[in-house]
């Protein structure tokens, strides 16, 4: 057992450590929160692209084949027929708007703006997770303090244990000051199994929000807490602090453009009140495989008559030959450029009634302007309260802190007293244990007011946007 207890802080040792910086970027780049974040940006950034691919004009190339018989139109010649055929047409065609009251534009204007929020909405996402990772973080430091509080306390009762069991084996103390000193170990390695399950918890807990694997190993820096760099709380002032936030937070920079948008969106919707003008073009040519075309044609000399003569029939020639067409099936691509076709021209519509649903929109557009604006005002209300609460209890914390100094220093000399007067048998072991306990509750408290403080002001320094840093 001996020889595990030594190789194993040398194995932790040996781990690579994670400082707060490596944890927060870490996150960044394998966070769920983050990577929703980044897709949904990415999806709004299609959207920008396929409006400005609106504003190009449209094409369309099509063909069909296909058997007609019986009674049919003959799509080469646009005449009825009851002769079977195969054909196949071709179409080219397509449009583009050419004035519809700033739509496009606008539209443009709207996903240009709502991706730049999806962009700060990223940004926020990070923000909120490289605050939770420092919350984590600190509470992982605390846990592991106060294991170490413990440990002492632990280390300082096993000493006592061992002196009384030499003293109540020698008969100068009774055998109740050995029981009370037991159980008082056992109540330490109680508070120490409590301590190492907290720091354990926040462990998981921050590889979750690194997206890491629960079973991979996993050790954090332990700066001293009070190496910990804290700007002066008289340059962390709420109302200063108010200002820079709303400047610069995303949340606060994706209100602002997510209300460009909605402005702009306003006048799409006020555009479909109005005419637009389109124009259209379309191009297309059609193949018949039963149609025929003249290819030449033959000289025949046929009788045009008869002439009786004496009782005698005599044919009438003519005194020229005819020529008679020769007709065979067109050839595919001669039918396909005979039967070119081209056609372009100007669609206007005018809208009369659509049962209010252009109107409705219009109005929807700009409720939905005014909801945005009060999501605006309500962030930047809870930003301001979120900062000044911060502030209020930065200072509470700092004080707290300060007077639990003074707790431990008190119960430090009362403890110290208190060994003394134990080890010549001027004080019981039950108040011995009193004032240890007093002791480990005031370091514990201490502890704990101190990183309260810390993570207050460090609430502070990343509203002020100097980021999280240890």
């Amino acid at each position: 057992m001996g020889i595990l207890l030594l190789i194993l802080p040398a194995t932790i040792f040996a781990q690579e450590k994670w400082g707060l910086r490596r944890c927060v970027d870490y996150a960044m780049q394998n966070n769920i929160s983050v990577k929703q974040a980044d897709v949904q940006a990415r999806i709004t950034a299609l959207q920008l692209e396929q409006a400005k691919f609106n504003k190009i004009p449209t094409a369309s190339f099509g063909t069909g084949v296909g058997l007609q018989f019986g009674r049919s139109i003959d799509p080469t010649t646009n005449l009825f027929t009851t002769q079977s055929f195969l054909s196949q047409n071709y179409q080219l065609q397509g449009g583009a708007t050419i004035f519809s009251f700033g739509r496009l534009k606008n539209a443009v204007s709207v996903a240009d703006f709502n991706t730049q929020a999806a962009l700060e909405d990223i940004e926020k996402t990070k923000n909120d997770i490289a605050l939770n990772v420092a919350t984590y973080y600190l509470q992982v430091l605390q846990a592991q303090e106060q294991m170490n509080i413990v440990s002492v306390q632990i280390s300082q009762t096993q000493t006592q244990l061992d002196n009384t069991k030499k003293k109540v084996d020698a008969g100068s103390l009774p055998e109740l000051n050995l029981a009370e000193l037991e159980a008082q170990l056992a109540t330490d390695s109680s508070n120490l199994i409590t301590a190492r399950t907290s720091y354990e918890q926040n462990i998981l807990a921050l590889k979750a929000l690194l997206n890491m694997d629960m079973a991979a190993p996993f050790v954090v820096e332990t700066p001293p807490v009070e190496r910990i760099p804290l700007d002066p709380i008289a340059e962390l002032q709420p109302g200063d602090v108010y200002q820079i936030a709303k400047a610069t937070q995303p949340q606060q920079k994706a209100n602002d453009l997510r209300i460009k948008g909605a402005e702009k969106n306003i006048l799409v919707a006020r555009s479909s009140l109005y005419p637009s003008f389109s124009g259209f073009y379309s191009l297309g040519s059609n193949y018949n495989n039963q149609n025929q075309g003249q290819i030449g044609f033959i000289p025949v000399n046929p009788p045009i008559g008869k002439v009786n003569i004496d009782g005698t029939d005599y044919q009438v020639y003519p005194n020229q030959p005819l020529n008679q067409p020769i007709y065979a099936k067109t050839k595919y691509f001669t039918q396909v450029g005979d039967n070119f076709t081209q056609s372009i021209g100007i669609n206007i519509s005018v809208p009369i009634f659509n049962n209010g649903v252009a109107r409705i929109g219009y109005k929807n557009s700009k409720l939905n302007l005014e909801s945005l604006k009060l999501q605006k005002d309500l962030a930047d209300q809870t930003l301001q309260s979120n900062i000044y609460n911060a502030y209020t209890t930065a200072i509470a914390s700092m004080e707290k802190f300060n007077a639990s100094g003074r707790s431990v220093e008190s119960a430090q000399k009362a403890f110290d007293f208190a060994t003394k007067r134990y080890e010549v048998g001027l004080l019981s072991t039950l108040d011995l244990i009193t004032n240890q306990n007093n002791l480990l509750r005031a370091k514990l408290q201490q502890l704990a007011n101190q990183f309260d403080y810390v993570f207050k002001m460090k609430v502070l320094e990343f509203y002020k946007g100097q980021g999280i840093k240890l």
